[in-house]
């Protein structure tokens, strides 16, 4: 399986990626050792959403759309 997922950063702002394995990644975020995003902001805080996807691709699309949102719509996808 592939997960979407949101991440709350130590700064405020949100970071979405897509993992096969989300705890691992998570940790990665938080250890300065994820994306450059995240690295750029100090780290991970906490994981504020997931949403998971059969095959990598339909992980990859879903990854896109949600990016393309600004911060209110994300806020609300994950109030949900």
């Amino acid at each position: 399986m592939w997960y979407v997922y949101i991440l709350e950063c130590n700064d405020g702002s949100f970071y979405t990626g897509i993992t096969d394995d989300i705890p691992r990644r998570f940790l990665e975020h938080k250890a300065g050792q994820g994306g450059k995003y995240t690295r750029s902001k100090g780290g991970a805080k906490r994981i504020l959403y997931t949403e998971q996807f059969p095959t990598r691709s339909g992980a990859l699309k879903r990854e896109a759309q949600i990016k393309s949102w600004k911060r209110g719509k994300k806020l609300a996808l994950v109030k949900r």
